[in-house]
């Protein structure tokens, strides 16, 4: 598989089921014009609501901004997904994010296939591979290449399936010890297609060895030690750094030095009395001057109407915008994409508007943009008592999100949670239910904590 959901789906049936398994990864497609991505799409449709390109731009889009079939062409869910099979050691040594177009899709293809032979003579199932320690190293490979948040739902749901909880604040622990060493979009300007070229997963896994168990057992029925001298030995980095060539790119230029990056991770998780279980975001996606924010509350209880607040010029600089009802219970967690991309396009609101909400957002949203908050709103959590005009103070480096005002006044710890207790009692929640049936009720009804992993919980 390639994409977002059905890379976790298939590593959570593999989990589950405890067969010889090889996770074969679908890989990328090629660049759009320009080094471009379908990841424009978003920004180019709030241009076209607002009249500002013709139509001739979108049909050029339309014909170009998906070049061929693979994962979109940046570090999103679904190429991070495809970096989190390899670093699981569930997919064979450097088959993960390979451009889909290429033959060497086949040649995995048909590796694959023998080597799952393999593990089925020798007795090693999914779940020899998929041990605390290989989901280790693949949160290192996750802060080492910028990875999507959304792996912070996928990993723990993957994790309980067999059998035990993976602590989403250890992503924030490990991140502050990695080194980001990847250049790859939304973090960095070059495409997924360049990383691979320039090594892909084993050239992040040779650069940061000391950061790794090489112990793991792998797809290969090898350990990770074993797969990357191996894959030294065959050539694939020289063959492939050819191709980074063709763009006139060095492998540097991609992955970088450990010793010469100057920041650590990419993800943390926030706490405070807004999710006191936590919340999530992609830092390495935020400019410098909004790590520290503080600004008076704007609420919606959907994305819609928050969009739309957005487009209309409703919303301030400086506002702390709130989506709620939009985690595992309220809506069933869809993707926060077009929001954040109306803040994007937005020269007055990208540099000074922070977007929280229990929902998730794209692996390549940009922005000041913090999900997963937990407890979610249609769980009780305390977002759900956030009101218009509260004062928010979101401390990235201090991994806080907290009221720290009520009327945009500034208030005590204890006046706040006095003021929550009044507010719980007058709260009436949307009733989302009697429109619901089928799986999506029982989801929606019975979902994990985001912070766990959002599975089905029965």
């Amino acid at each position: 598989s390639s994409c977002d959901k059905s890379n976790p789906g298939q590593l959570k049936a593999a989990a589950r089921l405890n067969y010889p398994t090889v996770f074969i990864p679908g890989g990328t497609m090629r660049p759009s014009p320009d080094m471009g991505s379908c990841g424009l799409g978003g920004e180019l449709s709030l241009l076209m609501k607002q009249g500002l390109v013709d139509e001739q731009t979108v049909l050029n889009f339309k014909k170009t901004g998906c070049p061929s079939y693979g994962a979109c062409n940046f570090m999103g869910t679904a190429n991070t997904m495809q970096c989190m099979a390899e670093a699981l050691g569930l997919a064979l040594p450097g088959s993960a994010v390979a451009a889909a177009t290429l033959m060497e899709s086949g040649r995995m293809a048909r590796a694959a296939g023998r080597a799952v032979l393999a593990l089925a003579e020798q007795g090693i199932c999914a779940r020899d591979i998929m041990t605390p320690a290989a989901f280790r190293n693949a949160m290192v490979v996750h802060a080492a290449i910028g990875g999507s948040p959304n792996a912070m739902i996928h990993l723990p749901a993957i994790a309980h399936e067999l059998g035990w909880e993976l602590d989403v604040d250890e992503f924030d622990r490990i991140g502050r010890e990695v080194p980001r060493i990847c250049n790859v979009n939304p973090s960095g300007p070059h495409c997924t297609e360049s990383f691979w070229f320039a090594g892909g997963v084993p050239a992040v896994q040779e650069e940061l060895s000391n950061f790794l168990d090489l112990e793991v057992m792998t797809a290969t029925g090898k350990k990770l030690g074993e797969n990357l001298e191996n894959l030294k030995a065959s050539g694939f980095y020289e063959r492939n750094l050819g191709y980074l060539h063709n763009y006139g790119l060095e492998k540097e230029d991609v992955i970088c030095k450990a010793e010469k990056c100057t920041e650590n991770g990419s993800v943390a998780v926030l706490h405070g009395n807004i999710g006191p279980e936590g919340a999530v975001i992609k830092y390495s996606a935020v400019v410098p001057e909004m790590m520290r924010h503080t600004g008076p509350a704007r609420v919606f209880d959907c994305e819609e109407d928050c969009t739309q607040a957005v487009v209309e010029g409703k919303i301030c600089p400086g506002d702390m915008l709130f989506i709620r009802y939009e985690g595992p219970r309220g809506s069933g967690m869809p993707e926060l994409f077009m929001t954040s991309e109306a803040i994007m396009s937005n020269d007055a609101l990208r540099s000074t508007t922070v977007l929280i909400s229990d929902g998730r957002y794209a692996g390549a949203g940009r922005g000041a943009c913090v999900g997963h908050v937990s407890p979610e709103a249609a769980a009780g959590g305390p977002i759900g008592l956030v009101m218009d005009g509260d004062l928010i103070e979101m401390d990235i480096p201090a991994r806080k999100l907290n009221v720290v005002g009520l009327k945009g006044i500034r208030a005590t710890e204890e006046e706040i949670q006095k003021e929550f207790q009044r507010r719980k009692k007058e709260l009436v929640m949307p009733e989302f239910r009697g429109e619901r049936t089928g799986i999506y009720r029982r989801y929606t009804e019975h979902a994990a904590s985001a912070m766990k992993g959002a599975y089905l919980d029965w």
